[in-house]
């Protein structure tokens, strides 16, 4: 059965000066306040849509990499996923960093490392953010 999340930005004022406000509709997650500086300068407390999509890369990832190895016969006690979106003013997103670091009892390096390569190619974040490039580093705890 196919699910739909909901969030939704109200903002006021320009883009150099104005601020917003990010709801999450679906989970009830604590309003958060966005805005241009947050975005292409520090967070002071703010966030942005590069960090939005970090938290959705990292868990869907995350995810998708559990499932992986479970099906494998190597169900992970504990995956660690960092995401860094990096975002360049004017440009715009530039790049996605995923990195994991597992601890996977019965698997080594090289069988985690396919494992993440191939949650990577396929958890539906990797895939909505195709057009953007994703790199990745996996190490076993």
């Amino acid at each position: 059965m196919a699910t739909t999340r909901q969030a939704h930005t109200v903002w006021e004022g320009d883009l150099l000066k104005g601020t917003g406000t990010v709801t999450f509709d679906s989970s009830g997650i604590p309003d958060q306040a966005v805005s241009w500086p947050s975005r292409a300068d520090k967070a002071n407390g703010k966030t942005s849509p590069e960090e939005l999509i970090a938290a959705a890369h990292s868990s869907c990832f995350s995810m998708a990499l559990s499932n992986g190895l479970a099906t494998g016969g190597t169900p992970p006690v504990r995956l660690t996923t960092r995401a860094e979106v990096t975002f360049q003013p004017g440009t715009g997103i530039t790049g996605i960093h995923l990195t994991v670091e597992g601890e996977v009892p019965g698997l080594d390096a090289a069988g985690f490392e396919k494992a993440a390569q191939d949650a990577k190619a396929n958890c539906p974040v990797s895939q909505a953010l195709a057009g953007t490039t994703i790199t990745l580093s996996a190490s076993l705890a």
